[in-house]
């Protein structure tokens, strides 16, 4: 036991050395494809300088790392195991008695542990980078009028009303939405407030609206209760959990949420009546990323450890690279399939790791018994 557990330790030093040197090779790489395709883009944008220019681009390297994790686990975990093959190490290891098993615990552990370590740490970082970037992308790369211009300068939300009816919702359409100075202003504005049998009770038709502190400032507007006669022309106030930056962030990448903070603003988007499928699927894919981490340990060992006498070690390689880009391939597909509501979000975001570990245990089951 003694040996096995120094054995395992062992392993995992090389292993966890083999994994961040390739996760700092690959976000290097990455990096610096993705600063050439950011000077591209600026160089039609005389006040996009070098300066903002690497700025973005080193913003944008933790949410990097945190994307290609997965696959320097991969090709570290296969480097590593090749070179402890290639030594005999796990050679003389597995004559000795001691199961394979037994060995990669520990590395396996390794892994978990990293993708558990980005997501819990990493995410709050690279997520408040990753809005800065897009910040700074917007202002000086893009064109158009920012986030809520996706919605072709619209505005579609639902929201609880603590008026007429505390359980009711009121439903709020703006022709016209206009973000300037952080204020936000809304045109030709229609809100619909139902109580909890979605039965209307008012409608309030307004030239103008504007987002105040958790309260919407309606200008000449004027309500319409059924069975009565619209009231006079005035100022009509509106209470809302909604602020500025909330209007913002919705329409933001899930990539600026960490971890901790995308449960509160799920909920906080379902009540508001905005989508909430693309956060939902990027917070069960951070909640994933250890599986698939430690999936991914497995998938190199089980390609990897094939004695060198024997022969077919580049196509055995080569076998480990394919199967870690088929399990890439199977992800974004689900992951496709999930913001489409097709698939849940929690199966399309889980079910690519479990696949790719049940794979995995099969092929160590056939290298260690087969």
């Amino acid at each position: 036991m003694r040996f096995a557990t120094t054995l395992s330790l062992y392993v995992a030093r090389v292993f966890l050395f083999a994994v961040l040197g390739m996760l700092a090779a690959l976000a290097g790489l990455v990096a610096l494809f993705d600063f050439i395709e950011l000077l591209r883009r600026s160089s039609t944008k005389p006040e996009a300088t070098f300066g903002i220019v690497t700025e973005i681009a080193a913003l944008r390297l933790p949410w990097i790392a945190m994307e290609i994790l997965p696959f320097a686990v991969l090709l570290g975990g296969i480097l590593a195991f090749w070179r402890l093959t290639r030594s005999s190490e796990l050679v003389v290891a597995r004559a000795a008695g001691v199961s394979a098993w037994q060995f990669l615990a520990a590395p396996a552990l390794c892994a978990v542990m990293l993708g558990a370590l980005a997501t819990a740490a990493v995410t709050p970082v690279s997520a408040v980078m990753r809005a800065r970037a897009e910040t700074l992308e917007n202002s000086y790369l893009k064109t158009g009028g920012g986030p809520l211009a996706l919605n072709g300068g619209q505005l579609w939300l639902r929201q609880s009303d603590s008026g007429i009816n505390p359980r009711g919702v009121a439903i709020l359409h703006a022709l016209s939405v206009t973000l300037n100075a952080g204020r936000l202003t809304a045109q030709k504005v229609s809100i619909f407030r139902l109580d909890d049998q979605d039965h209307l009770l008012e409608r309030i038709e307004a030239g103008s609206a504007r987002l105040g502190d958790h309260t919407w400032l309606l200008n000449d507007a004027h309500a319409v209760t059924p069975g009565h006669a619209p009231d006079a022309s005035g100022t009509l106030s509106l209470l809302t959990d909604l602020t500025v930056g909330r209007v913002q962030e919705s329409f933001a990448s899930p990539d600026t949420f960490s971890v901790w903070a995308l449960p509160g603003f799920i909920a906080m988007l379902e009540r508001s009546g905005f989508s909430s499928i693309r956060h939902r699927l990027h917070y069960q894919t951070l909640l994933a990323l250890p599986l698939l981490s430690g999936t991914m340990a497995l998938l190199a060992a089980s390609f990897s450890m094939r004695a060198t006498r024997r022969g077919g070690v580049a196509r055995m390689i080569a076998s480990g690279v394919a199967a870690g880009f088929v399990l890439f391939v199977v992800s974004k597909v689900a992951e496709e399939f999930g913001q489409s509501g097709t698939l849940p979000p929690m199966l399309a975001a889980w079910a690519p790791a479990g696949a790719g570990l049940l794979l995995s245990v099969a092929l160590l089951l056939h290298l260690e018994d087969g």
